[in-house]
């Protein structure tokens, strides 16, 4: 009797785990992984001459150069800032700390539409700033640097989010004992520091670099959607759709997925590497 009750509540509960397993299954089938099947299977629905004929196209080569280019430029603005960002807020205390770590999320909260509406009104024809910027030929909205600002603005909170908890958790004690040896800030930024946050800032890199991508919303505004000039990616495959090339425009898309795939295969070599490291250091 007592066995028996003993293995009768774990026997019970097992269909809990169960239920919660089967439901992500199929969230993930039919959310995740059907779409990008649709989308591979559509690329390739005419042939491989014609997927190879839209992706080699001059506007989806220039398209993907500027998408490459808004993402080296965001990846590399938002690493320094948010790494500054993080030793500010978690080294220092200073009026205005809590109004910084507020701006720091501003982009998760505003909608990307109304950012790039926002870079509109700051650099466009109605903008104070338009004379000084048309007297120094400097054209920023409908151009690669308002794609590269819009870009920019949607991924601040990326590097510094990640990067602030792994700084708070370690606290200051290693880097004050290095102060007291005399050691420098970039010494002690190399050697202390950095060791800590460095699989973080990786990790923080890599989905800063997914949503730069990807974006769509802020970048279609400034765009103009002017045609192998400022049309990235989402774009290009916004309009091959529109005009109702739909197996260009899968095709297209299919370049979106193998980036998305090769990072998401970044984060989890990460992700790896950091718990085994973790692992080791316990042991």
């Amino acid at each position: 009797m007592s066995g028996k009750g003993k293995n009768a509540p774990r026997g019970a509960s097992l269909w809990v785990p169960r239920l919660f397993i089967g439901i992500s299954a199929l969230f993930a089938a039919v959310m995740l992984i059907l779409p990008l099947a649709v989308v591979l299977t559509e690329a390739f629905s005419s042939g491989l001459q014609v997927f190879l004929r839209a992706v080699s196209d001059i506007y989806a080569r220039k398209a993907l150069f500027l998408t490459l280019e808004a993402t080296a430029a965001s990846v590399f603005l938002n690493t320094v800032f948010g790494l500054a960002a993080a030793w500010v807020v978690t080294r220092y205390s200073f009026a205005g700390k809590g109004v910084l770590t507020t701006l720091i999320d501003i982009p998760f909260a505003v909608s990307p539409v109304i950012a790039g509406m926002i870079f509109i009104l700051t650099f466009g024809r109605l903008s104070w700033l338009h004379p000084v910027l048309e007297e120094h030929g400097i054209r920023i909205v409908f151009a690669t640097p308002g794609i590269i600002l819009a870009t920019v603005f949607v991924t601040i909170p990326f590097v510094a989010r990640e990067v602030i908890p792994v700084l708070e958790a370690r606290g200051t004690d290693e880097e004050q004992a290095a102060v007291l040896m005399g050691a420098g800030f970039f010494t002690i930024f190399r050697r202390v520091t950095f060791p800590h946050i460095r699989w973080a800032l990786l990790y923080s890199v890599i989905l800063c670099a997914a949503r730069a991508m990807g974006e769509f919303g802020a970048v279609s505004v400034v765009s103009g959607h002017l045609r192998g000039k400022t049309n990235t990616l989402p774009l290009h495959v916004e309009i091959l759709y529109s005009e109702y090339q739909f197996t260009a425009a899968f095709a297209v898309s299919s370049l979106l997925v193998a980036g998305a795939v090769i990072i998401l295969t970044a984060r989890n070599i990460v992700e790896f590497a950091a718990r085994k490291e973790d692992s080791l250091n316990v042991h």
